[in-house]
């Protein structure tokens, strides 16, 4: 008998904190990666006990094993993209943008993870100057929340229009793409997110979908479009594309012991099929 020829995978990494409820950082990544055809692989730089309710304890690992990890997988599944989540320490978030200091560096994501769902803080304060130092200046796109974006820009936004100024703000600051994410912005009928590279302005929206916790989503998001640029997706529309699928995971969330959990395998049979994410 022959053996059919195996697909091969674009590969994706994420360096971020582990959550033992499975709902977001490393395994909501691994499963957005692996729901959009792309290999994942990992560097994990907390561990987490946590459920969909709380964090419970945080426990960061030391940053030499994290440059191991980034370093192994480099050796031999070199990523098409990378994202990075929770890096909790500046020690931590300074291995990590030493590393992509190197030249020809894969197209870099980075989701600034300060604060969780919940209200437990993911990032220590002088973990924040380290990453607008040193990793923004590297990185292809920045996705902040509100709430981190306000950390970023050093003030309150409370409207679209604000989010406009945030997103070139940040992009004339750091040199990198943003995607500022408002679905926590109040009286807003839609959730609504921009994204600005310096040339291309995009408004995404999608319909809040009422009684489905966020927990998870923000890793989801931007693992979507780590997985759509290493499938070769340009960067306007790995978002653009990303949002559809976002908003997809949260209208066919999956109900898992009495929590709603985002479903990233909704469009699964799209994804295996290899063919490109689309709109419906």
């Amino acid at each position: 008998m022959t053996k059919n020829a195996s697909q091969t995978l674009p590969v994706a990494l994420t360096i971020a904190g582990s959550d033992s409820g499975g709902g977001a950082g490393i395994q909501a990544d691994l499963k957005t990666f692996a729901a959009l055809g792309v290999h994942g692989t990992c560097a994990i730089t907390c561990i987490t006990a946590q459920n969909p309710k709380r964090v419970i304890g945080i426990q960061a690992c030391k940053p030499t094993i994290v440059r191991q990890q980034i370093d192994a997988v480099f050796a031999e599944l070199r990523p098409n993209a990378v994202k990075t989540g929770m890096l909790f320490s500046q020690e931590i978030v300074r291995v990590v943008a030493e590393f992509f200091s190197r030249r020809n560096p894969p197209r870099l994501v980075v989701d600034p993870v300060m604060v969780s769902t919940s209200g437990a803080r993911l990032l220590q304060p002088a973990a924040i100057r380290r990453i607008t130092a040193e990793l923004l200046p590297r990185a292809l796109l920045v996705t902040p929340n509100l709430d981190e974006a306000e950390i970023l820009v050093g003030r309150r936004l409370k409207s679209v229009e604000d989010l406009r100024w945030a997103a070139k703000d940040i992009h004339g600051r750091f040199g990198c793409a943003a995607l500022v994410k408002g679905g926590h912005l109040r009286g807003q009928r839609e959730a609504a997110d921009i994204f600005y590279d310096g040339r291309t302005e995009l408004l995404l929206t999608a319909p809040f979908v009422r009684g489905v916790s966020t927990h998870g989503t923000g890793c989801t998001y931007s693992a979507a479009i780590t997985a759509l640029l290493a499938r070769g997706a340009t960067l306007p529309k790995a978002v653009e594309l990303a949002k559809t699928f976002i908003t997809g995971a949260i209208s066919q969330s999956n109900s898992v012991k009495a929590h709603s959990v985002l479903n990233p395998f909704w469009l699964a049979p799209v994804a295996g099929s290899g063919r490109a994410l689309r709109r419906s």
